[in-house]
């Protein structure tokens, strides 16, 4: 069954979905990005430029936005995983065939993708932890590693993830547009008919 502009509800949902997910981790990132210029919100007196600086918004805003930005992409993520499974352990079990039997079973661009994902679930997995870590431990609680380790990893973890998010985004480039397109109601016929009438 579609619905208007030819889409299939569960592609329709996977296209929110995609879009809570993309948005959420922007959020994060951004903030993110933030506290990598800014690790402390500074002290008065010494050499600190930082103290007091304020940067459209003050530092518990960003700490606010960066938090529930995570938190959101973290429950998002957790749904796009559980409907794609099926799709997980398909894929999972055919790299499984192609490295045990030293054949490959899928294309190059199918086993790109796959590398791709991977290099995105674990270093989302090892942000999240980390985060929540940050989010759920009092100051000072040695939970596996020291506070300081668990920053290092949340953030190479978090540049790591970014990138090869931004990588996964621009493979999936067409799909991205092209639902997109059908989702707003214009499908390519009427975007050069649009094109032709700005001109």
């Amino acid at each position: 069954m579609k619905e208007r502009g030819g889409l299939a509800p569960r592609t329709r949902w996977n296209w929110i979905l995609d879009a809570v997910v993309f948005g959420s981790a922007l959020i994060a990132s951004l903030t993110g990005i933030y506290f990598l210029y800014f690790p402390v919100g500074g002290y008065q007196g010494g050499r600190n430029p930082a103290y007091n600086l304020v940067l459209l918004f003050r530092r518990e805003v960003w700490e606010d936005l960066h938090t529930w930005g995570g938190l959101a992409m973290i429950a998002a993520v957790v749904v796009h995983f559980v409907l794609h499974w099926s799709w997980v352990r398909m894929m999972a079990r055919r790299t499984w065939t192609s490295l045990r039997e030293h054949r490959t079973t899928m294309t190059r661009a199918a086993s790109n993708n796959v590398l791709i994902d991977v290099v995105v679930a674990v270093s989302f997995m090892l942000t999240a932890v980390s985060g929540l870590y940050f989010w759920l431990a009092p100051a000072g609680t040695l939970f596996i590693f020291d506070r300081t380790t668990w920053d290092v990893v949340h953030t190479w973890a978090g540049v790591v993830m970014v990138l090869a998010a931004v990588v996964h985004f621009a493979v999936h480039w067409r799909w991205v547009v092209n639902v997109t397109r059908r989702i707003l109601g214009r499908t390519p016929a009427q975007s050069v008919a649009v094109g032709a009438a700005v001109r």
